[in-house]
């Protein structure tokens, strides 16, 4: 590619990867699709009920196979996991770093091929794709990176002529890694390749939304390590709690705010804690200042409202506006939201597709009745002229303080405007959500902006940024960090703090011979 993609990129900018994409996308959708398998100890395995994917754009259209991993599968994955994790946890960090970027340099040379797959699966446009697969080999560096600025984590300290003292980050042994269908590819490889670069190995179950895309990749890394230090195994929601219910001794996981805190409260069999991190979603807000540049807010609320149909985590989903420029901003959204253009990633057009799958969908028909009834729809909906589950951008306003859908995540294009009277009621509001990941800023006064930074209740800040008012976080760059119900830790993936959650720190104090 002749520029590198991010989430605030506005186009790819590459004749040579918008043409491959497209032919593998019309690949993907055409030939045969192969059943991904299992793999454990390094051996795929075929076996449990069929899982087919269809394309959210073209219902019919089987784009990914796979079989559900039941318990038995599971159980002997973790045990290859656990047989292995001596060996890689003695593997010197910088061994591990390398067999990493290898695979790393592996997914470079498919980016648009991979990509395809990731839209075919979720229906995602090709440029929000493209960086997904670009996150992927950042977030590799990224990671490498910290554990040699780190030393691996292994730091002497005061020590004297007799004794030496260490103090050492060591690896928690077997990790459990549940990824969503929303990003396959750079969710997947955040968590898996933070836990393998720490030195524990892994057993990796992929979204049942996204076997194609997550499989290969998956194999892709596999195939670079030793046998049974990445094991995955395929299924849906009764293959994660199998996983969830073994003795793993981690668990990573990024997914709704109900089945996180489950995994949290779920028992380890032999009664031991171990960690669960955890990155869970949000409800969040956008808030704008009388003051604030309302052209710069609504290119910010619309990039982050309704990229992946607001199916991210870190998705804009409510605007808390002052009273004097509420109307003014909100005629800016909905022509801004207007004007995405409805098609299939096919089309290098298309600034939105369907949402995922008819549980979506219909948790957002029932929104805007609801939001008709309460409140008042500036525009959106089903697109009747469209087969699937496509809705136009939705825009709500006068819905009242503390309505449920000011509340409550709903991970789809809907968006809601709440006036109110000042920009301390405005921080007020933003912080009257059980959730905590992003939000967004836009105001000129110094003194507001300071406020919102003091003030507001989550782990991920913007601030006056038209690029995304919400979104955007990259690795290295921004830490995709949840506070309250969006994160168990505290703590978050990209940033410089990750990678210690995937290990212990122990003492050692040895004695020197005389």
């Amino acid at each position: 590619m002749s520029q590198k993609i991010d989430y605030s990129s506005s186009t790819l900018g590459d004749a040579d990867t918008e043409r491959r994409f497209e032919a593998a996308l019309t690949l993907a959708r055409s030939a045969q699709v192969a059943v991904e398998p299992h793999v454990v100890d390094g051996q795929e395995l075929f076996e449990g009920a069929a899982i087919e994917r269809q394309d959210p754009c073209h219902a019919g259209v089987v784009v990914g196979r796979a079989h559900e991993a039941d318990a038995a599968v599971v159980e002997r994955a973790v045990a290859a996991a656990k047989a292995a994790a001596k060996g890689w946890r003695r593997t010197p960090y910088a061994e591990r770093n390398e067999l990493l970027r290898a695979a790393s340099a592996e997914l470079a040379g498919q980016v648009p091929e991979i990509a395809a797959l990731v839209s075919a699966e979720t229906g995602k446009t090709r440029l929000e794709a493209v960086g997904e697969v670009q996150e992927v080999l950042d977030m590799v560096a990224h990671y490498t990176h910290l554990m040699e600025a780190n030393e691996g984590y292994a730091v002497q300290q005061t020590s004297t002529e007799s004794e030496k003292n260490y103090d050492v980050l060591v690896p928690v042994g077997v990790f459990g890694v549940i990824s969503p269908f929303n990003f396959p590819a750079a969710l997947l490889v955040g968590m898996t390749s933070a836990a393998l670069v720490t030195g524990n190995t892994v057993v990796l179950k992929p979204s049942d939304k996204t076997p194609r895309s997550s499989g290969v990749i998956a194999r892709i890394i596999a195939a670079h390590l030793p046998a049974g230090v990445l094991n995955v195994v395929h299924g849906g929601a009764e293959t994660g709690k199998a996983l969830a219910a073994t003795d793993v001794d981690g668990i990573a996981f990024t997914g709704s705010s109900a089945v996180g805190w489950q995994l949290v409260e779920t028992p380890r069999p032999n009664g031991l804690p171990r960690p669960v991190l955890a990155e869970m979603g949000g409800q969040n807000v956008a808030v704008v200042a009388a003051s604030a540049d309302l052209d710069a807010a609504a290119s910010g609320i619309v990039r982050s409202a309704f990229g992946l149909s607001g199916q991210k985590c870190s998705a804009c989903r409510r605007v808390v506006v002052e009273r004097s420029v509420a109307d003014e901003l909100a005629a800016k959204i909905v022509e801004q939201a207007e004007a995405l253009v409805l098609a299939d990633p096919i089309d290098p057009a298309a600034g939105l597709g369907p949402v995922i799958d008819d549980a979506i969908a219909a948790r957002v028909d029932e929104a805007i009745a609801q939001a008709t009834a309460d409140g008042r729809v500036l525009t959106g909906g089903r697109a009747d002229d469209l087969k699937g589950n496509w809705f136009r951008p939705v825009v709500v306003t006068d819905l009242p303080i503390g309505h449920r859908l000011t509340r409550e995540e709903l991970f789809a294009p809907f968006l809601t405007i709440i006036a109110v009277d000042s920009f301390e009621d405005a921080m007020t509001e933003a912080n009257a959500v059980e959730y905590g990941l992003s939000a967004g800023v836009f105001s000129a006064d110094p003194e507001q902006v300071e406020t919102f930074l003091d003030e507001v209740e989550a782990g991920v800040l913007y601030v006056n940024r038209a690029a995304g008012a919400t979104t955007g976080a990259w690795p290295g760059v921004q830490s995709f960090c949840g506070w309250k119900r969006s994160g168990s830790t505290g703590k978050g993936g990209l940033g410089v703090h990750y990678l210690q959650g995937f290990m212990r720190e122990q003492s050692r104090t040895i004695v020197v011979d005389a």
